[in-house]
């Protein structure tokens, strides 16, 4: 019997750590858009949790070298090479505003924008930390 959804506004939320988790809050949100629904401070400045939320979409955060179980299975893509094992998908209403932003903040762009074969136009880039984000505006529940 496959797993149930719960009932709310988006059953998939990837999560994050970071360093400078407070500087990361605020890259994304000046950056991509994204708004603080929740941010829980830590001790010396860090963060203990933080969730981001952009339209129906979420994700959550904070900062890394804590020592707890969840932390020793999470690695930063500095630590690892800048590889990624999954990426973040972030469908907007306007890739070249995004795209404009980005290059603006920092991101280091490793696919430069353009109009995709099966739809929508997007971009691909590392954020403050490393971590890939694939940016545009193909909708995959319109196909």
């Amino acid at each position: 019997m496959p797993a149930i959804p719960a009932d709310t506004r988006s059953t998939v939320t990837p999560c994050l750590q970071y360093r400078d988790a407070p500087a990361a809050i605020e890259w994304l949100c000046h950056t991509f858009g994204f708004e603080k629904q929740l941010v829980v401070p830590g001790e010396n400045g860090d963060i203990r949790h933080a969730q981001l939320s952009f339209g129906n979409g979420m994700i959550m955060l904070g900062s890394s070298g804590r020592d707890s179980a969840y932390g020793r299975v999470m690695a930063l893509p500095g630590d690892i090479g800048g590889r990624q094992t999954q990426t973040i998908c972030l469908c907007v209403s306007d890739a070249d505003l995004v795209y404009d932003r980005a290059r603006e903040a920092g991101a280091a762009i490793l696919l430069d924008i353009e109009d995709a074969a099966y739809g929508g136009r997007g971009f691909t880039c590392r954020d403050l930390e490393g971590h890939v984000w694939t940016i545009g505006t193909y909708d995959p529940w319109k196909q």
